[in-house]
């Protein structure tokens, strides 16, 4: 009953943030899956991917309803990060755990200091993409979403602002696109651990997630994106904190 509970308390959480924030879910669902329900690292960036796209592609109907996904533009970022993430996925198999779990709570710490600087968070103007940038960030993101098993959409968004040009509402349910189709991909390339899940865990965690990612896309519209990404930011640095720890020791 208690490991019960646990899951749906954790992929509640997890899908308030993709719901709320358009990505940042796998970089709870993770730490959570880990400490928490007892997965190992590999295990956890797997069952991890399998929430992350379910959620996402829930989130990414509520998103798409109000007009709020740019496809086009998401198509194209996805597209240029298909082939690394496959890689990717491939890789972290052969990763010891400490090193999952130590890369993992690095980029969790700097995408969350990324997360309080202003101009990480919003922007006032569209400004014009390049195709070289734009595939860069692509290929970058499929890469982290392959090795660490996140969707990325805490690097996504962001990307899709600065690099792509879009701005912060649009940038949020386009990131869902990015995600769903990054992590399937990554999904894909792991099919062979999906036999070392805890399906009996994974299940509930994901259906919370998925009533969670609701709710969430109700609260961006109450609080301003600043607000948002400042509170997910904390949250993030407190998680980086504990994990780099535990790895270091």
């Amino acid at each position: 009953m208690t490991a019960l509970l646990l899951a749906l308390g954790s992929g509640a959480v997890t899908g308030l943030a993709l719901g709320a924030l358009g990505g940042g879910g796998s970089v709870l669902a993770v730490p959570a899956l880990i400490y928490l329900l007892g997965f190992s690292p590999a295990a956890a960036t797997t069952a991890s991917l399998v929430v992350v796209t379910v959620t996402s592609a829930t989130a990414l109907v509520a998103h798409a309803r109000e007009g709020a996904v740019r496809w086009r533009a998401g198509a194209v970022f996805a597209a240029a990060g298909v082939v690394p993430a496959a890689v990717g996925g491939a890789v972290s198999r052969q990763l010891p755990a400490a090193l999952l779990t130590g890369a993992f709570a690095v980029l969790a710490a700097v995408a969350a200091l990324r997360m309080l600087r202003p101009a990480a968070v919003r922007s006032t103007a569209p400004v014009p993409a390049r195709a070289s940038r734009v595939a860069g960030a692509g290929a970058g993101l499929g890469a982290v979403t392959g090795v660490l098993g996140v969707g990325g959409g805490f690097l996504a968004v962001p990307s899709l602002v600065n690099v792509v040009g879009l701005r912060m509402r649009a940038a949020i349910g386009t990131s869902l696109l990015v995600i769903t189709i990054n992590s399937l991909t990554a999904l894909a390339a792991r099919a062979g651990a999906a036999a070392d899940i805890d399906w009996s865990a994974v299940g509930p965690f994901a259906g919370a997630a998925i009533l969670g990612a609701w709710d969430g896309k109700h609260l961006a519209s109450r609080l301003s994106a600043t607000t948002l990404q400042r509170l997910f930011a904390y949250a993030l640095l407190t998680v980086a904190a504990f994990m780099l720890t535990d790895a270091l020791t």
